[in-house]
């Protein structure tokens, strides 16, 4: 298996991070970007038209783009159906979460290409867009634990990313408890691992929970 990434893209993150998860071994090709661009040839045109990341090949089959990816691995790997599961009706609120994640969400990937990776764009109009996207989150995992099901689904996966590093471009996010609680669930998954600017949240998160544990051990 052969994934055509980048380490600072969010989408290649999402395809990067389930795989994690599932224990799914894989061969990196590392795609390079320039003033927002990605430095792609002919040959990689052939595989992604669009020529964007991240673009995945397995066993003859070619993918792009990080929402079919993501379910093409689940679907094809996780025997437990639960990152996608079977019943219609699930299904459907998982892949209510990923249009989502390519739409609401957008804000908060463009804002941060615009400020970090000189991406051309509106930023008072990415930023608006992006605290609206950052208000459902909060609304709906103030009153569920997961966005789709009672469980972690690729929904989660493909709302995480950008969430999660939005602090790192001018978003509040410690005023979004929800949202934080959603954060802390999110890096205990098993094989998680943060991309790059997701590390002070992390960081914050994880100190957070030693402190929780020391009160409730000093309580005790």
């Amino acid at each position: 298996m052969l994934l055509y990434h980048r380490p600072t893209s969010g989408h290649s993150y999402k395809a990067c991070l389930l795989l994690s998860i599932l224990g799914i071994k894989f061969e990196s090709v590392f795609v390079q970007a320039n003033g927002g661009k990605n430095i792609v040839n002919d040959e990689y045109l052939e595989l992604n038209p669009r020529g964007q990341v991240p673009t995945l090949e397995d066993d003859g089959t070619t993918i792009w783009g990080s929402t079919a990816i993501l379910v093409y691995l689940a679907s094809k790997f996780d025997k437990h159906r639960t990152w996608l599961p079977a019943d219609p009706g699930q299904t459907a609120a998982v892949m209510q979460w990923m249009e989502f994640a390519q739409n609401e969400v957008n804000g908060l990937f463009l804002s941060r290409a615009i400020q970090k990776f000189g991406y051309s764009g509106d930023l008072v109009a990415a930023q608006r867009a992006g605290n609206a996207a950052l208000d459902i989150l909060e609304d709906r995992l103030g009153r569920h634990h997961w966005l789709a099901c009672d469980w972690p689904t690729i929904g989660d996966i493909a709302c995480f990313p950008y969430a999660a590093v939005a602090d790192d471009n001018g978003f509040d996010l410690q005023g979004r408890p929800a949202l934080n609680r959603w954060f802390k669930r999110m890096i205990q998954l098993r094989g998680f691992f943060p991309m790059p600017g997701m590390e002070p949240l992390v960081a914050r998160l994880t100190e957070e929970r030693k402190l929780t544990a020391s009160v409730s051990a000093t309580n005790f």
